[in-house]
C-alpha cells in the first residue's frame, strides 16, 4: 500500500479533549476520527490494527472449541424484562420503541447478549447429548455511557468478543471456564500485552465466581490489588483484607460520654469538631438487604464494599436506606447514627477492624451528638464480625503474610460462571439420560477488542509516538525513499515493497515527496515495528537502513537479500514477539 493513496491524517498537535496517551496517540496517529462523544470512526491504520487483534481472538476462540454465530444488536426489551435486567442495568440499556403498522414495538440495542443467546440455545439445544457446546460472536454493543472518555476505552458502542458455554454440570462448566481462561491468557500473550487477572465481582451479568483481565496502566479507571508476593490478585469489588491486627484493644476503657456536636454529620466535621483522627471513629450505615434495615459497622478512615456486605448479610438485594428509614431505625437523622442505643432491633454487622477499636466515636442517634469513648461488647453488641470493606494499599495479603498493593488498570476482558439465573428464566432447558428435565448451566466470556487496540497503545509509546508489536500493528513494515523523486531509489522501494508484499507481509510504502525528517517524524508517531530506508547513499554502497521502532539505533543490510531478511525477520516476529518483548524499557506500563 502506498501512502498516498489511503488515509492517515497524522497530527503535530495534541487534539483538544484528548486527556491520556491512547486518545491522544491514536487521533494524533490518524487511527481513529471523532463523530461525536463516544462514537468514533476507525480510519484504515486504526481498522487494520483492530482487525488484527479480531483475528487473534476468533483463532484462539476456534481452537478453544468454541462455535462463532452472529446476534442481532436489536433485540425485543421482553427479553430483558424476563431476566429482570431493564432494572439492572437502569439507563445504560438503550431502549425505544417503532411504529410498526399500527403498532409499537419496544425494543433495545444489546450492550451484551446474555438473553439472545440463551433464547436461542432454548429453542435449538434439547438433550444433554448436543451439550457441552461454546458459541461466539465478535459484534457492535450499545451502551448509554454517561460520560464517554478516554479516546475508544469508554464509548457508548463498542466491538465485543463474547462467547457463551453451555453445560449439564457444575463440573463440566469448570472444564469451560478453564478453556475460555487459557484461551484468554494466549490471547493477550499474542497480542504482545502486560495483563493481569484478578479475581472480580459478576455485576449485573449475574453469576458466582469471575476473573477480569487488567492492563496495568497509569491511567486505567479500575483499581486492582496485587500480592507480588504469592500473585493474589482482585479488582476494588472483589478484594478480600487479611487477618488484622490491632494496637489499641489493651488500652484502659474510658467511661461512655455524650458530647454536642452542632452540624457536624460527617467523618471530617466531627474530626475537625472534635480534635480526632478518623481512625478512632465507627462509622454506622444503614443498608435495607432484602427488604429488611441492618446496621453496618466499618472504621471512619475505610469505605464498607457492598459487595461484601451484601454476601455477609445472605441478601439478593441491597441498597444504602432512605432519610427517613435511617431516622426510623436509630431516631436520628443521617449522620448521627451509631451502634449505642438504636431505636429499632436490627441485626448488627462490623468489619473485623471493629473488634480492635477502644475508646471510639460514634453518632449518639440523635441530632447533634455524637458519643466518645465507645468500646465493643461493652456498649454495644455486634451479631457477626466480617470483611466488609474495601481493601487499601499494604493491607495484608488474604493468601500469605505479604502486603498487598494497589495499582490502576484498564480491563480488557471478563469471563464469569453464570450458573442457571439465565436458563431459568429463559426456559433453556436440557433433557438429562433418564429423561428428566433440567437448566443448562452457562458461562460468559467477554473480550473488548477496541480495548485491546487502545490499551496496548496506551501502554507501549514513547516521546514520539506509538510503539507497536507485529502481532497488532496495522502495517508490519513501512518502506521510507528519502528522495521519492529519485528514480533509482523510488524504483528499488517500489521493487522492496512488493517483494515484502509477495512473501506475505503487511507494507507501507511512504512515497510521499516530502523532508526525511517529516517522513520519520510520522513513521514514528504511528509505530509500525520495522522501517526499512532507501537512500542514495546506502544504494551507492548496496546497503539499506534498517530500523526497529524501538530501539535506538538503525543497522545497514545488504540491499540485494533485503527482502528476504526482513521477512524472515518479521515471520520470527509474529511468532513470539521477542524483540517486541525484550526491548529496553519494555513500554511504559508496570510489568
Amino acid at each position: 500500500m502506498r501512502w498516498s493513496q489511503t488515509l492517515i491524517p497524522t497530527m503535530k498537535e495534541t487534539p483538544e479533549g484528548a486527556e491520556i496517551p491512547s486518545h491522544v496517540l491514536m487521533l494524533r496517529a490518524g487511527l481513529i476520527g471523532q463523530l461525536m462523544a463516544g462514537a468514533y470512526t476507525y480510519l484504515p491504520l486504526g481498522l487494520r490494527a483492530l482487525k488484527k487483534a479480531e483475528r487473534i481472538v476468533r483463532e484462539e476462540m476456534d481452537a478453544a472449541g468454541a462455535v462463532e454465530l452472529l446476534m442481532p444488536a436489536l433485540t425485543p426489551i421482553s427479553l430483558w424484562e424476563r431476566t429482570g435486567r431493564v432494572e439492572a442495568f437502569g439507563d445504560v440499556l438503550i431502549q425505544f420503541a417503532v411504529r410498526r403498522q399500527n403498532r409499537k414495538v419496544h425494543l433495545a440495542l444489546g450492550p451484551t447478549h446474555e438473553e439472545v443467546i440463551t433464547d436461542l440455545v432454548s429453542r435449538h439445544i434439547l438433550s444433554y447429548r448436543q451439550l457441552p457446546i461454546t458459541l461466539y460472536q465478535v459484534q457492535t454493543k450499545f451502551r448509554n455511557e454517561e460520560r464517554p472518555r478516554f479516546g475508544v476505552l469508554r464509548t457508548s458502542e463498542f466491538l465485543m468478543k463474547d462467547a457463551y458455554s453451555f453445560d449439564t454440570s457444575v463440573e463440566a462448566l469448570a472444564e469451560s471456564y478453564e478453556k475460555m481462561y487459557a484461551a484468554y491468557c494466549r490471547i493477550f500473550e499474542r497480542c504482545g500485552l502486560e495483563y493481569l487477572p484478578v479475581e472480580a465481582e459478576s455485576g449485573p451479568i449475574g453469576g458466582d465466581a469471575s476473573h477480569e483481565f487488567m492492563i496495568p496502566a497509569e491511567n486505567g479507571e479500575d483499581t486492582v490489588v496485587h500480592c507480588k508476593a504469592c500473585g493474589y490478585a482482585a479488582n476494588l469489588e472483589r478484594a478480600e483484607v487479611g487477618a488484622r491486627a490491632g494496637g489499641a484493644e489493651n488500652a484502659p476503657e474510658q467511661p461512655l460520654q455524650k458530647v454536642p456536636t452542632p452540624g457536624a454529620g460527617t467523618i471530617a466535621q466531627v474530626c475537625g469538631f472534635l480534635g480526632c483522627q478518623a481512625e478512632a471513629m465507627i462509622k454506622t450505615l444503614i443498608y435495607v438487604a432484602d427488604g429488611k434495615p441492618i446496621a453496618v459497622l466499618i472504621r471512619g478512615d475505610r469505605e464498607g464494599n457492598e459487595n461484601k456486605i451484601r454476601r455477609a448479610a445472605g441478601a439478593e438485594s441491597l441498597r444504602l436506606a432512605e432519610p427517613a428509614e435511617i431516622e426510623r431505625v436509630t431516631g436520628a437523622p443521617v449522620g448521627f447514627a451509631g451502634p449505642v442505643g438504636l431505636k429499632e432491633k436490627i441485626s448488627v454487622v462490623a468489619d473485623y477492624d471493629i473488634q480492635f477499636v477502644r475508646n471510639g466515636i460514634t453518632g449518639a442517634n440523635e441530632a447533634d451528638a455524637h458519643l466518645i469513648g465507645v468500646n465493643p461488647a461493652r456498649d454495644f453488641q455486634v451479631d457477626s464480625y466480617g470483611d466488609l470493606r474495601n481493601a487499601v494499599d499494604q493491607d495484608p495479603c488474604p493468601r500469605c503474610s505479604a502486603k498487598l498493593s494497589m495499582r490502576h488498570a484498564i480491563e480488557v476482558g471478563h469471563v464469569f460462571k453464570l450458573g442457571t439465573k439465565y436458563s431459568e428464566a429463559l426456559d433453556a432447558r436440557f433433557l438429562d439420560a433418564t429423561e428428566q428435565q433440567h437448566p443448562m448451566i452457562m458461562g460468559c466470556y467477554g473480550i473488548g477488542i477496541n480495548r485491546i487496540i487502545a490499551g496496548m497503545v496506551e501502554t507501549n509509546n514513547d516521546p514520539n509516538g506509538i510503539v507497536w508489536p507485529v502481532s497488532l500493528a496495522p502495517y508490519e513494515v513501512l518502506v521510507v525513499p528519502m528522495k521519492a523523486s529519485d528514480e533509482t531509489t523510488m524504483s528499488t522501494a517500489q521493487r522492496l515493497h512488493d517483494d515484502l508484499l509477495a512473501a506475505g507481509l503487511d507494507v507501507l510504502l511512504d512515497d510521499r515527496d516530502q523532508r526525511p525528517g517529516v517522513k520519520f517524524k510520522d513513521a514514528d508517531l504511528i509505530g509500525i515495528p520495522l522501517r526499512v530506508v532507501v537512500g542514495e547513499r546506502g544504494l551507492k554502497q548496496g546497503q539499506l537502513e534498517v530500523k526497529w521502532r524501538w530501539d535506538a539505533d538503525p543497522q545497514m543490510i545488504d540491499a540485494a537479500t533485503a527482502a528476504t531478511t526482513v521477512s524472515d525477520w518479521i515471520r520470527q516476529e509474529r511468532t513470539g514477539g521477542q524483540r517486541f518483548r525484550n526491548r529496553a524499557g519494555g513500554g511504559t506500563a508496570e510489568a
